[in-house]
């Protein structure tokens, strides 16, 4: 009977029965250390999260600052900052596919499923690991904003909320890297379609430019972007200048993020926890 019931944990993802919370995590303990071991002889990996929101801050934030005005005033500097910050996240998307995808054709996901451990910890853990990359590539990013002379202008609280804000959004796209890799499984594939989240999805939001300057038929793709209701979060929390609109996104960008981080984890989660179970099987 215990036999059955740890089995039926395992196959759900769902800690084992008789070790219960503390089980699950030692087994996400051991697997992100795991994790953490192999990032830690890649280094390089935080300059390629961080690199993308670099180049646009220089290129577009500080080299074209003032050759572009805001419609509702203020420096562009600070403005674009919130758009860099927020390409951190999507930067996270490509390596964790990667990183899952490989996993997967290499056998150790085979390796995985003899073991008793519950199936959701090999994702979490994965997740868990390139959060810290993610951390550590926000950090750079914020470091160089700040050079280029991007200032918060409220206080420390506000600007942790903004900066819990992002991180939030990077989380949630790592489970995106992690659907990508269950979904589509083959390296060379996800390393074609996931720089297109890196470069399209900022551009079609307020990351750069404001909604209202973009023609009528992308401006509401950019004010429905939920990467637009994070900025403009962010840009509001730390006092920087902020795109004006009246669309329900552009006042109710709260819960915009609410709804849509909410919605794009609970899928990620379910559909690669579903497709975990019966990968190698």
């Amino acid at each position: 009977m215990t036999t059955l019931t740890n089995a039926a944990a395992l196959d759900t993802g769902l800690p084992n029965a008789p070790g219960g919370l503390r089980s699950a995590l030692t087994e996400l303990f051991a697997i992100t250390g795991r994790r953490l071991l192999h990032l830690r002889r890649a280094p390089g990996r935080v300059l390629g999260v961080a690199m993308s929101p670099l180049v646009s801050m220089v290129m577009v934030g500080y080299l074209f600052r003032d050759a572009i005005t805001l419609p509702a005033g203020g420096d562009y500097g600070e403005y674009v900052f919130a758009g860099g910050a927020v390409q951190v996240a999507l930067a996270c998307v490509g390596p964790t596919a990667v990183s899952v995808a490989m996993d997967l054709q290499g056998g150790l996901v085979d390796r995985f499923r003899s073991l008793p451990i519950s199936r959701s910890a090999v994702l979490f853990a994965h997740t868990f690991a390139d959060l810290l990359v993610g951390l550590l590539g926000l950090v750079v990013v914020t470091g160089a904003g700040l050079v280029l002379g991007w200032r918060p202008h409220t206080d420390a609280l506000s600007v942790l909320a903004g900066f819990g804000l992002i991180v939030l959004l990077t989380y949630v796209m790592l489970w995106l890297g992690v659907l990508f890799a269950m979904t589509l499984g083959n390296v060379e594939t996800i390393n074609v379609w996931t720089p297109f989240i890196v470069i399209v999805l900022p551009f079609v939001s307020s990351a750069f430019l404001s909604p209202a300057s973009m023609p009528s038929l992308v401006r509401p793709l950019a004010e429905w972007n939920p990467i637009s209701a994070v900025i403009a979060s962010c840009r509001d929390l730390w006092g920087n200048p902020a795109a004006t609109s009246d669309s329900f996104p552009g006042l109710h960008p709260g819960v915009v993020i609410a709804v849509t981080l909410s919605v794009l984890f609970a899928l990620c989660f379910t559909v690669s926890l579903r497709r975990y179970r019966t990968a190698g099987s």
